[in-house]
């Protein structure tokens, strides 16, 4: 597979002559909301954004600040995750709150916001509730991980969790790779019927089966993916099979919380989406280095190398390849340039003038 080109997820779209300007003739900042943003993008067009971004990243025409964390204690991290891309002209800050205790009181645990301004003037653009974009690029990070690191007919995909992002990995990752069976597990039977059925409805040429346990799901996979907010790992690397590509996606970026064990990631060739952020806050990677499973060493391959060539994806066919995915910054502001351009084209949104 070549290098990543460069892309756009959809055409140039100019703003039309009836959107309100502010006095210097820029466009009013828009104020979406979750239902402003749902059905903008396709999975397919989110996967080749993702993609061009990490390409970005490692070119050095995006920039990622480091990753860092305001508590008081433990019961709520607030963490600004902060970009900007050149090619979007765009920088931009999501705060991720990150409240466990949320789950007691009926809310979601992870909640956030990003606001969007002009590279060049730091005019302001866009302030974006933080659910959809967050779903669409982490389910499509998985999916460039999986693009460049599984192997070309991988079939079966394996589901540790079944909640919010697990239809969004299972549209995401068969735009990569010709799936036909889903095999999922979940603590909690609801959440799996619930999955089934809004798989049905958006892919139903997938067979999904519910399985009875963590290594139900991963022992026959050609794919597996961690998608729950596990504290103590749930995944054993003494279950991979020889040519397996795993993604470890969900636990949240605290240093004390992972998905897989230490035996998982010596097992692996794993790839970070960056060194800086997974050896500061990835659970997975930082547990399995105190523990002396791995070193640092072994947490500085960077899938933006790989997308770009200066690195080799998957290097024999028996390989076990693990993503360890944290989060970045700059996929949210490089969709939030698309969501914002083609909210603008559709008319969606708010446009709320802050300097007034």
């Amino acid at each position: 597979m070549s290098a990543v080109t460069p892309c756009r997820a959809g055409p140039d779209i100019a703003p039309t002559s009836d959107l309100p300007t502010d006095l210097a003739g820029a466009p009013v900042p828009l104020v979406l909301s979750r239902s402003d943003l749902t059905g903008l993008v396709t999975p397919g067009e989110v996967v080749d954004l993702v993609e061009q971004a990490f390409a970005d990243l490692a070119d050095r025409v995006a920039a990622q600040a480091p990753l860092t964390v305001a508590a008081l204690d433990p019961a709520a991290h607030f963490l600004p995750m902060t970009a900007v891309s050149g090619r979007a002209g765009l920088a931009g800050s999501k705060l991720l709150a990150d409240v466990p205790g949320n789950r007691d009181r009926g809310l979601p645990a992870q909640r956030s916001v990003l606001v969007l301004v002009d590279s060049v003037t730091g005019a302001p653009v866009a302030v974006l509730d933080g659910a959809v974009p967050t779903r669409l690029r982490t389910a499509a990070a998985s999916a460039v991980a999986t693009r460049w690191l599984a192997h070309e007919d991988a079939r079966v995909l394996g589901l540790v969790g079944a909640g919010a992002l697990a239809l969004e990995h299972v549209r995401a990752l068969a735009e990569v790779r010709p799936l036909e069976r889903v095999l999922v597990w979940s603590r909690t039977a609801e959440r799996v019927a619930a999955f089934a059925a809004l798989v049905a409805e958006h892919r139903p040429d997938l067979t999904v089966e519910a399985v009875g346990s963590p290594e139900a799901a991963v022992r026959p996979a050609d794919i597996v993916c961690t998608l729950t907010p596990a504290r103590d790992p749930l995944v054993q690397g003494a279950w991979f099979t020889p040519g397996l590509h795993v993604n470890v996606v969900g636990a949240p970026p605290r240093p004390d919380h992972r998905e897989v064990d230490g035996a998982a990631m010596a097992r692996s060739r794993v790839v970070v989406d960056s060194v800086a952020t997974a050896l500061h806050e990835s659970g997975d990677a930082l547990l399995a280095i105190a523990e002396g499973a791995i070193d640092t060493d072994a947490c500085r391959l960077e899938l933006g190398d790989v997308v770009t060539g200066r690195e080799t994806g998957r290097r024999a066919p028996d390989e076990v390849t693990l993503f360890d995915s944290v989060g970045l910054g700059l996929l949210d502001v490089a969709l939030g340039a698309v969501l914002v351009e083609r909210a603008r084209a559709t008319g969606r949104g708010v446009a709320v003038d802050l300097a007034a």
